[in-house]
């Protein structure tokens, strides 16, 4: 039984919300939908290595650059590593399970009967890298604050349900629901907590350079913007020996150098000028991971298997623009980008083709439509018209090469009454139809080449160009783009961060991740369905639906995914025996890996 925390009752039971808990005064673990696997004692994650050796030095790779120390502003270019290795949250994420999670700065919860509040109880050994312990104080001060119209609007988006928080005691604290939201409970858990003194005085927004007071393993020891980041483990960290930290974040710095151009960053990679590198680039992994360090074992090149959702990465139509309000106009575009061919000839064939907003999970819609989803529909009142197969017309075919698609969008255009006139196409106000492309690497410059060559086939003329990575956030937070390439990642349960991405109501709020524009009532009513679907077998179906939804709506041109993370290391590093299923690879490495 965990130190901090005794049950009353073991008895488990499935509430209605189908949220598995464990009746009694506190509970330790959350899970959406099943039984959490690790039991209220659990000594240790199973994808760590208990006894790792402690101590040395990782250095890693980072790309552009940081001008903020305070990762939870809207304008806030923070350093990589900061929000995961500074800042810590009342509950700990299992990474091998769909959605778990264990109680850390919070020793348990108590769920009311009516489901319509929640309090947490603090350790009353949980401290701050300055010594101060945590109290409840600090929780209501950190969540009022990142809810404030300071912060980034994600924030106010993802805790929307929280009517109010109240403090019970020094180490116990309620929140109180405006409606019963099933995982309203859980992602209080992902609440980051600091410090009111790291303000020092001054508004949040004001908040910059200053060193953040958190309860994280390490602190900025030093930095230098644009150059490079370092992390030192705080020698009196507070969860050493707690189960939720046992066997993870090993080393005693952790060095992040920034480059502007990863090309760069790979040779100084293979020259030892730092130590792991995570790759994302398909012809960077084929050709440049070789030489004598690789032949002879000093620097390990690995792909990683993972069970992660994928989500969807697409190039976003901004809907906003006039060009692009028509779905027609996004299908006929979409049509005319030959993923095949890049794949065959920029990717080594390394990828696969997104074929959901849920690629690489159970949540993905098939191509035909179920009597389940039907039904579903039927109950929110979407007609039926808008429960059609999944148009794949744009994918791979044995009687569809890249003529035929551009012809399909050719009639397209006809139809809508749109010329050709010198090899120009105009729209019917007579319009060239031509658009820019906002890009941050310029690595995708040759994947969009042979796509503007076929755009040029129609008459279409693509603009891009890679821009300075500060300039590039500022206008994609201001919706200045009209297309842009864009990563929506999702959990085994996705929830309250669907508002963020994809609902009506931040269509035009400044900071919003939904980049696109999507104003559907429909899609609205299935984020809505999933995120209070009272049992996972609802939570899917609706999952499904709004895929569909989404996905014949052409608010995005699909790209591509992989399900291995490519990485390489020089031969200094002890990794534990068992990889957990969903996890991203640089925080997987930095929680658990050990010097040898």
């Amino acid at each position: 039984m965990n130190i901090y925390f005794k049950k009353l009752l073991k008895l488990t039971i499935m509430l209605s919300s189908g949220l598995y808990l464990t009746m009694g005064h506190a509970d330790y673990s959350i899970g959406i939908g099943y039984a959490p696997k690790y039991p209220d004692n659990f000594v240790n994650f199973d994808y760590v290595k208990p006894d790792s050796k402690k101590g040395g030095t990782i250095r890693l790779s980072a790309f552009g650059t940081f001008e903020s120390l305070n990762p939870y502003l809207l304008k806030s270019l923070a350093p990589a590593g900061l929000s995961g290795l500074v800042f810590e949250t009342l509950m700990e994420r299992s990474l091998d399970e769909p959605s778990s999670s264990y109680g850390h700065i919070a020793s348990g919860y108590e769920l009311s009967s009516d489901e319509l509040s929640v309090t947490y109880f603090i350790k009353k050994n949980a401290k701050f890298s300055n010594g101060d312990k945590i109290t409840a104080n600090d929780v209501k001060f950190s969540f009022e604050t990142l809810i404030s119209n300071m912060s980034h609007p994600q924030y106010r988006i993802y805790w929307a349900d929280i009517a109010e928080v109240e403090v019970l005691s020094n180490n116990k604290i309620k929140f109180k629901f405006k409606q019963k939201n099933p995982e309203l409970h859980m992602i209080i858990g992902d609440i980051p907590i600091f410090s009111s003194k790291w303000f020092n005085g001054k508004e949040f927004e004001d908040v910059i350079l200053d060193n953040p007071i958190a309860s994280g393993p390490y602190f900025i020891s030093n930095y230098e913007t644009g150059r490079f980041i370092e992390y030192t483990k705080n020698p009196d960290y507070w969860a050493n020996d707690e189960s939720t930290r046992r066997g993870m974040y090993n080393f005693d710095k952790i060095i992040f150098k920034y480059y502007k151009d990863m090309t760069v960053a790979l040779e100084a990679f293979k020259a030892g000028e730092y130590d792991f590198i995570y790759e994302n680039h398909s012809k960077r992994w084929a050709r440049d991971y070789q030489g004598p360090n690789f032949d002879n074992g000093i620097i390990i090149k690995k792909e990683l298997y993972h069970e992660n959702n994928a989500g969807i990465q697409g190039f976003i139509f901004n809907t906003r623009k006039d060009i692009f309000k028509n779905k027609e106009v996004r299908k006929a575009i979409t049509l005319a980008f030959d993923f095949d061919w890049s794949n065959s000839n920029l990717f080594y064939n390394q990828y696969k083709r997104c074929e959901s907003y849920f690629s690489n999970s159970e949540l993905a819609a098939d191509i035909m439509p179920s009597d389940a989803e039907f039904s579903l529909a039927e109950s929110l009142s979407i007609p039926t018209k808008f429960i059609q197969p999944k148009d794949v017309s744009f994918f791979k075919s044995t009687d569809k090469n890249i003529r035929e698609r551009l012809y399909e969008a050719k009639k397209i255009f006809d139809s809508l009454g749109w010329k050709v006139k010198n090899d120009i196409l105009y729209d019917v106000n007579n319009n060239p139809i031509e658009f820019d492309f906002l890009l941050a690497q310029k690595g995708f410059e040759r994947i969009l080449a042979p796509f503007a060559k076929n755009l040029k086939k129609l008459g279409i003329t693509l603009n891009y160009r890679t821009i300075d990575l500060s300039l590039y956030q500022r206008r994609v937070d201001s919706y200045d783009f009209d297309m842009m390439v864009m990563s929506y990642p999702q959990s085994q349960s996705p929830g309250n961060e669907l508002f963020s991405m994809f609902h009506s109501s931040v269509s035009n709020k400044k900071g919003s991740y939904n980049l696109s524009g999507i104003n559907n009532e429909y899609v609205d009513k299935l984020i809505s369905k999933i995120v209070y679907s009272s049992s996972r077998d609802d939570m899917i179906i609706s999952a499904k639906l709004l895929d569909r939804i989404l996905w014949n709506n052409f608010y995005l041109l699909p790209n591509w995914y992989i399900n291995t993370h490519r990485i390489a290391f020089f031969d200094k590093f002890v990794e534990p025996q068992i990889l957990p299923k969903y996890y991203e690879a640089t925080n997987y490495i930095l929680k658990t890996w050990s010097i040898e």
